[in-house]
């Protein structure tokens, strides 16, 4: 099928009424033509409402939940040396602005539902700021700031942007989205586009993007319409098959009550896994023919399994959510959730636990399109306010890191480097991120203060890397007996915690060490039970 036919059976299929689209769909599946293939059309020029997709439906619906809340707020900071020119900047983003609709884009509540609200114009300015001191204390306490005013989706804009200057050749930048019109990749997107806009414009050039093929209202829209047309009980038959009945709770140890309400107060962990460790894992990964990505994942899942002496072990996982090229170049909400479950039941060696995340992984990846709310929707999980339905712990890694300033090249004079701050927001109970360079592999975990210690943390993450020792020198032992104590650790349990040998007096009766102990403290309590 060439491209001008799948785009002339996409449009069609788009615009038929539900009936008809869902007959079509079915012809088109039986003819082995998935509708996963063809491109996505422009048609939001066609329609007189624009939907929200159905990941910003449910950013929407959590919004209106807690509307000061900063915990899905996308953030990055720049660090920018050399001689800026503060306007030519400013001229790029309102030039992102115009190119990506949804920068422009706010919400409201109709009668119908929530619907998208695009303005034709919208101009930003970027809020400047000068240090009192340039210590990096001061520079993280900024980006800090800037990062935990809330968002209002129904007023907008959803971008911020903010410059402090820290020298005359050294300025901070930070940009706040909300989720609800951006993600991971959107910040790639829009740096890349950033630097290209600026390059030009601060050398008095006009600059001229390659045209986007689609906005990511036409995504919504044919997102929706695909899945209402049979799509979401298709792949959903997969999902509740795969995830059963009963959606257990993840119970790991915690330091604290849970709370009736989550905060999501959090705070994170950064750490490198060691180098030859490290290079040992991509070889193991390499011999068993998976991924990086497969081989974090269960060891990941073995951590929780042998912390919660729990069977089913759920994890949920981001999927980016763009394997069309209509979407590689926009901004917007794409990243869906995916729940990978791991059976423990038959004690399983790790080699045979990752042959099971392999085959898990691989399957998931065919059934990716589906919404993660329809999933919650299907399952009907225990609702409480205390926990994340479904998982409660994420898991998300990178393939090799690329740096923005591989970009820098292309902006001029200016350097840019990322600049990293600590998190104090998790959406989830635990969330370990992974990311992959030529040496090895940095990690972070990010964590629920609410209910863990920062120490309870750090012995979490010392004994995920002595499993990871221990994976690579015995994959094929069963992961209930990989060892993720250190030397230290076994030498307390087995010596001194069985020290039991005491010296008692031998010329007095048990009787008589009770009266001793009640002269010495008569009013202590003598028994609780």
């Amino acid at each position: 099928m060439d491209k001008d036919m799948a785009a002339r059976i996409a449009k069609r299929f788009i615009t038929l009424p539900l009936d008809k689209r869902k007959l079509f769909l079915e012809k088109m599946l039986g003819e082995g033509v998935s509708p996963a293939n063809l491109p996505i059309p422009e048609v939001q020029s066609a329609v007189e409402t624009i939907p929200l997709s159905f990941a910003q439906e449910r950013q929407w619906f959590l919004w209106q939940l807690e509307p000061h809340s900063t915990a899905y707020h996308i953030s990055i900071a720049l660090r920018m040396k050399g001689a800026l020119d503060v306007d030519a900047l400013e001229r790029s983003f309102n030039a992102l602005v115009e190119r990506h609709q949804t920068l422009r884009t706010t919400f409201l509540q109709t009668d119908d539902g929530p619907l998208q609200s695009i303005a034709s114009h919208l101009t930003l300015e970027i809020a400047r700021h000068a240090l009192d001191t340039p210590s990096d204390a001061a520079v993280l306490a900024f980006v800090e700031a800037q990062t935990q005013a809330p968002f209002n989706l129904e007023q907008g804009p959803l971008l911020r942007i903010a410059l402090a200057c820290v020298a005359p050749d050294e300025h901070v930048l930070v940009l706040i989205q909300h989720h609800i019109v951006s993600d991971a990749a959107s910040l790639e997107v829009m740096v890349n586009d950033l630097v290209q806009l600026y390059a030009g414009y601060s050398q008095g050039r006009d600059v001229s993007l390659p045209e986007l093929p689609i906005q990511y209202a036409d995504y919504a829209i044919w997102q929706r319409r695909w899945m209402e047309a049979g799509e979401r009980e298709r792949q959903l038959e997969y999902w509740t098959e795969k995830l059963g009945g009963e959606q257990p709770v993840l119970e790991l140890p915690l330091d604290h009550a849970r709370p009736a309400e989550q905060s999501h107060r959090g705070a994170r962990l950064d750490f490198d896994i060691d180098e030859t460790v490290a290079q040992r894992l991509k070889h193991l990964a390499q011999s068993h023919n998976v991924t990086p990505f497969m081989l974090l994942l269960a060891s990941f899942q073995t951590l929780l399994h042998r912390y919660s002496r729990q069977a089913d072990i759920r994890v949920g996982v981001p999927v980016a959510n763009r394997n069309r090229v209509e979407t590689e170049g926009l901004i917007g909400f794409f990243v869906n959730t995916q729940v990978y479950k791991a059976d423990f039941t038959t004690a399983p060696s790790f080699e045979a636990l990752l042959q099971q995340v392999k085959q898990t992984s691989l399957e998931a990846q065919q059934y990716q399109e589906l919404p993660f709310g329809y999933l919650v929707e299907a399952l009907q999980p225990t609702r409480s306010m205390s926990v994340t339905p479904l998982f409660q712990a994420m898991y998300n890694h990178r393939g090799l890191v690329h740096e923005t300033q591989q970009a820098s090249n292309d902006s001029g004079a200016l350097q840019i480097e990322n600049l990293q701050w600590d998190t104090h927001s998790a959406q989830f109970d635990l969330t370990l991120n992974t990311a992959e360079s030529p040496t090895g592999f940095s990690a972070s975990f990010t964590y629920a203060t609410d209910l863990f210690e920062a120490t309870t943390i750090e012995r979490l993450a010392l004994h995920w890397q002595n499993l990871l020792r221990a994976m690579v020198e015995q994959p094929t032992q069963a992961v209930g007996e990989l060892s993720m104590l250190d030397p230290e650790e076994q030498l307390c349990i087995v010596h001194d915690w069985n020290r039991t040998t005491v010296p008692y007096p031998l010329d007095q009766t048990v009787q008589q060490l009770i009266e001793a102990q009640v002269e010495r403290a008569p009013d202590a309590p003598a028994l609780v039970f």
